[in-house]
């Protein structure tokens, strides 16, 4: 499985599987796809869009990609507010 593959995939409307997502999701996060790639990617999911279930994948893969707290010795309903900075920090 290579980047290319992937963007060639996604540009012509098809589905991206799980194992597709995460390559993705941890190339970018370590570094490891180079930012036109990444920017090729973006724009054929801009055009295509991505179904609900790639979504999910998508997310869950961003989050294993890093190190996950956890936040089970807590009870009840955990929050968390993510932001850019400088953006929406008055809220």
């Amino acid at each position: 499985m290579g980047m290319v593959e992937i963007i060639e995939k996604k540009k012509h409307g098809k589905r991206l599987t799980k194992e597709e997502l995460a390559f993705v999701a941890n190339g970018a996060g370590d570094g490891l796809i180079p930012d036109y790639q990444l920017a090729a990617w973006l724009m054929a999911v801009w055009f295509n869009g991505m179904t609900d279930e790639e979504t999910a994948q998508f997310t869950l893969a961003m989050r294993d990609s890093g190190a996950v707290a956890d936040l089970s010795a807590i009870e009840g309903v955990k929050a968390d507010k993510h932001s850019t900075g400088g953006v929406g920090d008055k809220t």
